[in-house]
């Protein structure tokens, strides 16, 4: 029986998330969640979003489960059973979506993994459609918030792969997958929302 996972980060951040999707999706259409975690986001999105369609995924077959228990409990028409979909291994198994949403990936997987996201992006995404990224980065010119410094050790300590990326960094991965950095916005708990745009 599927069980769900605990996650308080998710529900602090999850009000500032819906505001800042409410400004960037789409009228309609299929949002692709990429690791969705726990599934309580995608069941808050679905039902703040109820004109999208909510497409979760997870490569952790205990996070399917545990969205799968959300799913189960929300009983929302609009939210999807959520895929096996890893971001290294391409092609991606859905074919359509008008944005696409990744919230605290980037820095708790390998760097390669930045890349695979962009570069499956690019297959499914339309011109100017969004992919929106949220987390902790390191922005050039600015002093890294020390909880963040604490955040990126602890991180490194657990996989030396991991680790908080710079924007910049990010920025010249995207590009070369056909994405350009259309806004950055500043969000609690020293974490900024990307927005990328398919060009």
């Amino acid at each position: 029986m599927p069980t769900k996972q605990d996650s308080p980060s998710s529900v602090r951040n999850a009000p500032y998330l819906v505001e800042v999707l409410g400004r960037v999706l789409p009228p309609y259409g299929t949002v692709l969640e990429i690791a969705s975690g726990s599934g309580y986001h995608a069941t808050t999105f679905a039902e703040a979003f109820p004109h999208l369609t909510w497409q979760p995924s997870d490569a952790d077959e205990t996070a399917r489960s545990s969205i799968a228990a959300y799913r189960e409990e929300a009983q929302l028409t609009n939210l999807k059973l959520a895929l096996d979909l890893d971001v290294m291994r391409q092609p991606w198994p859905t074919v359509q979506a008008e944005a696409m949403v990744c919230i605290n990936m980037i820095h708790i997987s390998p760097w390669e993994a930045t890349g695979a996201l962009f570069a499956g992006a690019s297959a499914i995404l339309a011109t100017g459609a969004p992919l929106v990224t949220y987390g902790p980065y390191i922005q050039a010119g600015e002093v890294l918030a020390e909880s963040n410094v604490t955040f990126d050790q602890l991180l490194k300590a657990r996989n030396p792969d991991w680790g908080l990326r710079a924007v910049d960094d990010i920025a010249t991965a995207a590009a070369d997958a056909g994405f350009n950095l259309a806004e950055i916005i500043p969000m609690p708990a020293n974490n900024l929302s990307l927005i990328w745009r398919r060009v």
